[in-house]
């Protein structure tokens, strides 16, 4: 996110009268919420994060001698649960400047971060791409089963398609009914925020989906943009008043600092039993972020006991992954004394929406991925693959022991077994809801079966409390804790964990690649997890 303070040509002034007194906001990139607590994954990472754009924003907000900002989008690739923490940020600006959001490129996302200011701004060029929102995934059963693999996929219920893709060759009509649910929640929320900044209904908005809009004139005609114009129509010659800048970097001390703090604990990745870490494989379902629960555990205990500390507040951006893990982290939540708020991200589902069943609030954006309330695990066979290479693995000791060897299928006993394990799972994870949520069991069985919502269904089903992003968390946990709004935020993270220590473990794990081998689908835990995080709306 560049800086920068120009000149704005204001058409509300005569003669094209420019003012010294705008600032330049470049949104590019992905934009992660919060910058990684670990200190490698911090030492390394190079993106803006919603966090920093938030406060930044704040600065901006309160520079008295601030008229107004432009916000230039470039390559904006955010997720539509980023977009529209965005959006809220522009929003909060906006009441207090004025706010104009240039965007050469009107993308469904971009759409839904720039609708936080009052004026949409496109140039004659601008490429238009608003065709709704799609999903596709390529289904492997078949060949796998060419080359000789099958694979085992035990599942609670019909709607868990964890290993579907690799046990199937194509998208049964359970998972298809889930995932065209999910992408028309999507176009909802869409529809919703952009009839509210553009003050029309939201069939006016939803119909702008099918209206083939191909330039930025036809989206200035049916009203979705404000105005057509290149940026050097916008911006004139600019100075850089020295003392607004070192202002405007300098960071905001809240008030109140002695009434108390708020923790922030985040979850983001796979959920894994021990130390939170990156694996450096660059594997779908295997590479990226894991949110150990010895970590995770640990931070919360820190926020419990820390006198300062009065509320938590747990960002959640995972898809699930073990369940003793997300047992854990359920635990350390449930006996918390001070209140706990779950605020979830991009994805908050299986694992990811188990460990948030007792928090005090829970905090949705209407693009979240949650729910998944089901288990699953499996195994791929490679019994005729091996055949076929000439590959002969031979066991000695207990048949049983070896079950999730892949040499051969499941035996009855085995896989009679291994059914009864998830069931015991999943009546704990629809327990956990139940008691949590204030719903009965067999309520919580008919919205989870594994079934994925978005958060404005979920808002609906009684799953989450409320539609926001971090910022609205944050809020709730202060009114929770007696605090002010601008009350102390700190990032929890585990004692005695020095950073030269952790940086240099944290190195190691990422030259290893044995320990990154060891991480399901294809091991022994039973896991709650959506599993299909590479699943991305376009």
């Amino acid at each position: 996110m560049a800086l920068n303070i120009p000149f704005l040509k204001d058409d509300a002034l005569p003669g094209g009268v420019t003012r010294p007194t705008w600032v330049v906001l470049d949104l590019t990139g992905a934009y992660p919420e919060r910058q990684p607590t670990q200190p490698l994954q911090a030492l390394l990472n190079r993106t803006e994060t919603v966090e920093a754009l938030a406060a930044r924003a704040e600065k901006l907000r309160r520079a008295d001698w601030l008229h107004g900002v432009l916000v230039r989008f470039s390559e904006f690739s955010a997720s539509p649960a980023t977009a529209h923490a965005v959006r809220g940020i522009l929003e909060r600006l906006s009441a207090d400047k004025r706010v104009v959001a240039y965007a050469p490129q009107l993308t469904m996302t971009t759409l839904i971060a720039a609708s936080g200011a009052k004026e949409i701004v496109a140039p004659e060029s601008a490429d238009v791409m608003l065709s709704g929102f799609g999903i596709e995934q390529t289904f492997l059963g078949a060949f796998l089963k060419k080359h000789g693999i099958e694979f085992e996929n035990l599942r609670i219920k019909e709607y868990k398609a964890a290993l579907t893709r690799f046990s199937q060759d194509h998208m049964d009509d359970a998972n298809r009914e889930q995932l065209q649910a999910y992408v028309d929640g999507l176009e909802s929320a869409w529809a919703a925020d952009l009839a509210r900044a553009r003050g029309v209904s939201e069939d006016v908005a939803r119909a702008w989906l099918d209206d083939d809009l191909t330039s930025a004139q036809a989206a200035l005609e049916a009203g979705l943009i404000t105005k057509v114009a290149y940026e050097d129509e916008l911006i004139g010659p600019g100075t850089r008043p020295i003392a607004a800048v070192l202002d405007l970097l300098m960071p905001h001390k809240s008030a109140n600092a002695k009434a108390g703090r708020i923790a922030v604990v985040p979850v983001i990745g796979t959920i894994v039993t021990g130390k939170s870490k990156r694996n450096p494989l660059p594997l779908p379902l295997v590479g990226g972020p894991m949110a150990g629960s010895d970590t995770v555990v640990a931070s919360l205990r820190r926020a419990k006991e820390d006198k300062a500390t009065k509320a938590i507040v747990v960002y959640v951006d995972s898809g699930g992954g073990s369940a003793l893990a997300s047992d854990l982290m359920w635990r350390e939540i449930a006996t918390s004394e001070k209140p706990v708020v779950v605020v979830m991200g991009e994805y908050a589902a299986s694992g990811g929406y188990y460990l948030a069943t007792h928090a005090r609030h829970i905090v949705a954006s209407p693009y979240t991925l949650t729910g998944s309330i089901g288990v699953v695990t499996g195994k791929p066979v490679l019994q005729e693959f091996n055949a076929r290479q000439g590959f002969k693995p031979e066991g000695v000791g207990r048949p049983r022991a070896l079950k999730y060897s892949g040499a051969r299928p499941f035996s009855a006993d085995e896989r009679a077994q291994i059914e009864r394990g998830i069931e015991e799972v999943y009546d704990r994870f629809t327990s956990r809801v139940a008691e949590g949520r204030k719903l009965t069991q067999a309520r919580v069985n008919e919205i989870g079966r594994g079934r994925i919502w978005t958060g404005h269904d979920a808002l609906g089903l009684g799953l989450v409390d409320e539609l926001g992003d971090l910022h609205t968390g944050l809020q709730r946990a202060a009114e929770f804790a007696g605090l002010s709004y601008d009350a102390p935020v700190w990032n929890a993270a585990p004692k005695n964990s020095g950073p030269f220590p952790e940086f240099v473990q944290e190195a190691g794990q990422a030259a290893s690649l044995g320990a990154a081998l060891g991480v399901w689908p294809f091991g022994r835990e039973r896991v709650l997890t959506w599993l299909d995080q590479d699943i991305r709306v376009r």
